[in-house]
C-alpha cells in the first residue's frame, strides 16, 4: 500500500495534493489527519499547514487482471479478460488466439493459473476470494467429461466388485466426480492421499 504525507492551507487542499502524487481518487484512500493546521492573525502570524497522511488502497482484483496479463505475454499468448464477481467468488474468463497455450494438458496450466491467481488475490483482499479461470468455456467442458467418467468408472466399480481409483485432481474436480455419483446407491466415493495428489476412489456398495 502506498502511502504519502502531504500539507496545505486546509484539510481539503492537503488531501487533494495527497491524492494527485498518489494518482488516485478518495474511495480508493484511506485519509488519516495528522494535523488540521491552524489560520494565522490576518491569515499570515502564526499559521500551521493541514498535514494528512493518504494510503492508496490496492484494487485486489485489479492486481490478480495484471498479474495474469502478465504471466500471458510472457507465455507469448497475450489475453482479453473478462471479470465476473458473485459475492466472494470472482471468475476470470480467459480469450486470446493461442488461449490453447494457458490451457495447457487436461487443463494443468489452466489449474496452476488459478492457484496462483488465488495466492496473488488474497494477498490484498479484504476477506478471503475464491478464484476461478476459465477459457474457451473449457470448465464446462471438463465438467461434461468428469460427468461421463464418473458414471464410466462407477459402473466398472459395480461390475469388477472392485474399487477405481481415479487421477488425482483439484478440488473442485473432485467435487464434480462426488456430485455426480452422490444418487448413485450402488456405489460410493471418498478422497484419498495428499493435495496436490489427492484423488477419488469409487467403491461398490456390498
Amino acid at each position: 500500500m502506498r502511502e504519502v504525507t502531504a500539507t496545505g492551507n486546509s484539510v481539503e487542499e492537503a488531501v487533494a495534493s495527497a491524492l494527485a502524487q498518489l494518482e488516485t481518487t478518495r474511495d480508493r484512500a484511506e485519509i488519516a489527519i495528522v494535523d488540521e493546521g491552524k489560520k494565522g492573525l490576518f491569515g499570515i502570524f502564526g499559521t500551521r499547514p493541514a498535514i494528512v497522511k493518504v494510503s492508496k488502497k490496492i484494487d485486489a482484483i485489479e492486481e490478480a487482471k495484471n498479474f495474469l496479463t502478465d504471466v500471458a505475454n510472457k507465455m507469448g499468448s497475450p489475453v482479453d479478460i473478462e471479470v465476473i464477481k458473485e459475492g466472494k467468488q470472482v471468475q476470470f474468463i480467459l480469450a486470446g488466439e493461442k488461449i490453447a497455450l494457458l490451457i495447457g494438458k487436461r487443463g494443468q496450466t489452466l489449474n496452476s493459473l488459478q492457484y496462483l491467481t488465488q495466492l496473488v488475490i488474497n494477498r490484498y483482499a479484504e476477506q478471503y476470494v475464491n478464484v476461478l479461470l476459465d477459457a474457451e468455456d473449457y470448465r464446462k467442458r471438463r465438467n461434461d467429461t468428469l460427468m461421463q467418467l464418473a458414471d464410466r468408472l462407477a459402473f466398472k466399480a459395480v461390475r469388477t466388485g472392485q474399487r477405481v481409483s481415479l487421477e488425482p485432481m483439484p478440488s473442485y474436480e473432485r467435487k464434480v466426480i462426488h456430485t455426480a455419483l452422490m444418487g448413485n446407491k450402488r456405489v460410493k466415493t471418498y478422497s484419498d492421499g495428499v493435495e496436490p495428489n489427492r484423488y477419488i476412489v469409487i467403491t461398490p456398495n456390498k
